[in-house]
């Protein structure tokens, strides 16, 4: 008994870093995609925003629901933004990556989540 839990603690000391090394590379990954579509979105750029999107979202994402939705952050975007990583979620086989959006405008904050798998993003949301 006392030999398995020493075997079960070794091996799990040993993968651990492996399991943190791939974890801090799927979040470097989301992050860069993350702010390569508030780029987009602010750009205006709908075939950029969708560059890194799944066949669903881009078939559910109209180019008018895009404008639309590029213009709201336009307007809070304006004075600049800053973005702080929250943690993320598994949900419905995604990685689903929390981000704060805070804007130098003074108004709310905007919490928004973006899913990911084999990094195509599978949808993007703004709350």
């Amino acid at each position: 008994m006392k030999n398995n839990l020493i075997r079960i603690a070794l091996f799990i000391a040993t993968f651990s870093p492996c399991s943190f090394a791939l974890h801090a590379a799927d979040s470097a990954q989301a992050e860069k995609i993350f702010k390569s579509l508030i780029a987009a979105q602010t750009a205006k750029d709908y075939d950029a925003f969708v560059a890194d999107a799944d066949d669903n979202l881009k078939a559910a994402l109209t180019k008018t629901q895009f404008d639309a939705a590029s213009n709201f952050m336009n307007k809070r975007t304006t004075g600049g933004y800053d973005t702080t990583f929250l943690g993320e979620l598994n949900q419905h086989g995604y990685q689903v990556f929390l981000y704060r959006l805070r804007f130098k405008d003074g108004g709310d904050d905007i919490l928004s989540t973006m899913s990911l798998k084999e990094n195509k993003v599978g949808g993007i949301f703004f709350k």
